[in-house]
């Protein structure tokens, strides 16, 4: 069986599959990659039997390269990637894990770590995670104690040999082999949208990630956008393409907003519906319409595609059955059928007329928003405090500054005036950040980082290296309110600084200093502002 495997399949050595570092990285491999969505309850139960069940056909098809399993998709607990992960790793099957933020403090994350690398996992999806949607005996509470930047920071900390200190003296850990991916989301509707999460891939890879997948999406033009943009950036990482297998029931679901991050247009649901009328109820078209979208990806560039959706294994082996039956070229007569675009939608690129994608030119309407003198307008509309804050930051916080100077030592005077006088100040302190900014009182301040936006108080995700993927028409996917990183770009925009809001290297709350002063922190150097210098 392992000699007719590796004959059918030359991605196959002596029947186990090559490794997805290999074939993105040594190989011009196009490569398929599988979601799976484990259940609920213990794997023996019949749900949990039946996805087990399709890990294990997935496993044994020639043209399946890794599946992907998630970790509590849609902030729902399901069972731990691992329970199926590691039968499907002794079948020699590449296995990307997925890791979320949510569910985990960076102790917790740490620990996750090193039970993959014992267990044999490489490959790792870093996420931020859904905010938990319910919970036992209602809804979770998200811990978000870092996001997806600070987990690829961690992760390729460990790849180095991790240094550990403690009281019996400083440990170098043995270096693991995670080979780790992340996620983008360009599929937005507002440039306050889409730039940042240009930058935070930027800052992705950065940080160590090895592949990039997007976010579901159907709009060719986005995805011919997305690897235009990672091109003219130098971002040479591999991409994957996100392909969906929509059906009636997921068109409509998606439609309604429920899936952070991802849209189904009203001209895309109408096309489903129409299809759901047929005999089939459209799954014939629905399997021929995703095995289109594999064909654009591999004509456009991509290094692989990312199969999801709810199916059997035969469904799964249909769309790479046609896929294989598509000749070099056809793909170009497919993205008419794919520009599901939103109403107003940005795009970095000048669209190319011929082919409906995007040309080589950036926005004409992009560029002119950052002249001088639009600038100069658009900083009239910026708030009187946003203006105070920034003056006051400039000239007392810059450590360059005489006024820095003085602040260190005021509060070099007022550490060793005692308990009381240091409550004072404190008090007085919070009586200004409180009104000001809705201060949660973390100690660790990351105002000046988002253009004086409180991330603990109004990102529900507290995001400190960048916006998460959820937003929907620039509104945070918890609550009806603006996107926190949203606000911020046009902040800085004004003022010609939104392409460096990532710049800077990772941020990661020092829990240790809740509750404690936030300006002494700042001039006495102990907050994340300091261990970033």
């Amino acid at each position: 069986m392992a000699e007719t495997l590796e004959k059918s399949n030359p991605d196959c050595v002596e029947g186990k599959k090559r490794t997805l570092r290999y074939l993105l990285e040594e190989t011009d491999a196009f490569v398929v990659c599988v979601e799976l969505v484990n259940s609920r309850g213990v794997i023996t139960e019949r749900r949990g039997s039946r996805v087990l069940d399709l890990a294990r056909a997935l496993a044994g098809h020639p043209g399946v390269h890794a599946l992907s399993i998630t970790d509590n998709p849609g902030g729902n607990a399901t069972n731990s990637p691992d329970t199926m992960g590691v039968d499907l790793l002794g079948r020699g099957q590449e296995v990307i894990i997925h890791v979320s933020c949510k569910d985990w403090n960076r102790n917790a994350l740490l620990s996750r770590g090193w039970e993959l690398a014992s267990e044999g996992f490489e490959n790792v999806l870093a996420l931020s995670g859904d905010y938990p949607a319910s919970g036992y005996h209602g809804q979770a509470g998200g811990v978000f104690d870092t996001d997806s930047v600070g987990l690829l920071k961690m992760f390729s900390d460990m790849n180095s040999g991790m240094r550990l200190e403690g009281g019996r003296g400083d440990q170098v850990l043995r270096p693991t082999r995670f080979f780790t991916g992340a996620v983008v989301n360009n599929h937005k509707r507002y440039e306050r949208e889409v730039m940042p999460q240009y930058f935070k891939l930027a800052k992705k890879i950065r940080n160590g990630a090895g592949f990039i997948i997007n976010q579901i999406g159907f709009d060719a033009r986005k995805q011919d956008e997305l690897l235009k943009y990672m091109a003219r950036s130098g971002l040479r990482t591999p991409a994957i393409a996100n392909v969906y297998v929509l059906s009636p029931a997921s068109a409509r679901f998606f439609h309604a907003g429920n899936i952070p991050g991802v849209i189904v247009t009203d001209a895309l649901l109408e096309l489903t519906q129409k299809h759901a009328r047929s005999r089939d109820r459209g799954k014939a078209f629905f399997l021929e319409f995703a095995a289109k979208q594999c064909a654009i990806a591999r004509g456009l560039g991509y290094r692989g595609v990312y199969l999801g959706g709810h199916l059997k294994f035969e469904d799964y082996a249909r769309i790479l059955e046609i896929l294989g039956g598509y000749g070099d070229g056809d793909w170009r007569d497919f993205v008419s059928g794919n520009l599901f675009r939103q109403p107003e939608e940005f795009y970095f690129f000048e669209p190319d007329e011929e082919t409906g994608l995007s040309s080589d030119e950036v926005s004409r309407h992009y560029l002119q928003s950052k002249q001088p003198e639009v600038l100069r307008a658009a900083r009239s509309g910026v708030s009187a405090s946003y203006r105070i804050n920034r003056f006051i930051h400039e000239h007392v916080f810059e450590k360059d500054r005489p006024a820095f100077r003085i602040g260190r030592k005021f509060f070099e005077a007022v550490d060793r005036a005692g308990s009381g006088v240091r409550g004072a100040v404190h008090v007085a302190e919070q009586a200004v950040k409180i009104p000001g900014f809705d201060c949660r009182d973390c100690g660790d301040c990351s105002l000046p980082d988002i253009a004086f936006l409180c991330p603990e108080s109004q990102c529900v995700k507290n995001q400190r290296n960048g916006p998460c993927g959820g937003t929907r028409r620039g509104l945070c996917e918890v609550g009806e309110k603006e996107c926190i990183w949203s606000l911020a770009y046009e902040r800085l925009k004004a003022y010609g600084e939104e392409e460096a809001m990532l710049d800077g290297p990772v941020v990661f709350r020092n829990g240790a200093l809740k509750g404690t002063s936030a300006w002494a922190n700042a001039f006495l150097e102990r907050d994340h502002h300091a261990r970033r210098e």
